[in-house]
């Protein structure tokens, strides 16, 4: 069973819009492999798309950050939280059909009430002038903890309305 048996791929755009509209999410759906089933392009700020845009940014931020805490869902079965090494916070919440695990759903770039980007190790990792990056991080918004259940809750509200529209379309 794929993502698209469940919803189309425009039903998971809309889900995604509804999260960045929202939210202020960078949202994304990815599939059992941590690919995007989407090429919808939703920036959480002006520095994400720089930092994605470098290999090693992509490599070791933002894989990493992904596939570290989409295994930890997938494993718990419960949504995780957690900044990446740019400092941001990234929401991943898992998508499960009966026992099987199909993918991800969420969103990143914001910060924690207390956060802060953390312009030196991006510096590191990707080389990105540490002025650069400060000056694309100034509209990096912040999130309360209260949003991101609010987040996890709209999103598991809407898994479930369509999981029970799949299952009645199987009777």
């Amino acid at each position: 069973m794929q993502l698209t048996d469940l919803m189309p791929v425009e039903k998971w755009i809309e889900l995604e819009l509804e999260l960045a509209d929202e939210f202020h999410f960078q949202s994304s759906v990815f599939n059992t492999e941590g690919v995007r089933i989407t090429d919808n392009a939703n920036w959480s700020n002006s520095l994400c798309p720089v930092i994605k845009s470098t290999e090693k940014g992509q490599s070791f931020i933002c894989a990493v950050a992904h596939m570290n805490m989409s295994n930890q869902a997938r494993t718990t079965k419960e949504a995780v939280i957690e900044e990446c090494d740019a400092g941001l916070l990234k929401l991943v919440v898992p998508i499960f059909f009966k026992e099987e695990y199909l993918g991800v759903i969420g969103g990143c770039g914001l910060l924690a009430e207390d956060g802060e980007v953390d312009e030196f190790a991006i510096n590191k990792i990707t080389e990105i002038d540490e002025e650069k990056i400060r000056e694309l991080s100034a509209d990096a918004q912040t999130i309360t903890n209260e949003a991101l259940q609010d987040a996890c809750d709209l999103i598991r509200s809407r898994l479930e309305e369509n999981m029970y529209d799949y299952t009645d379309c199987q009777k």
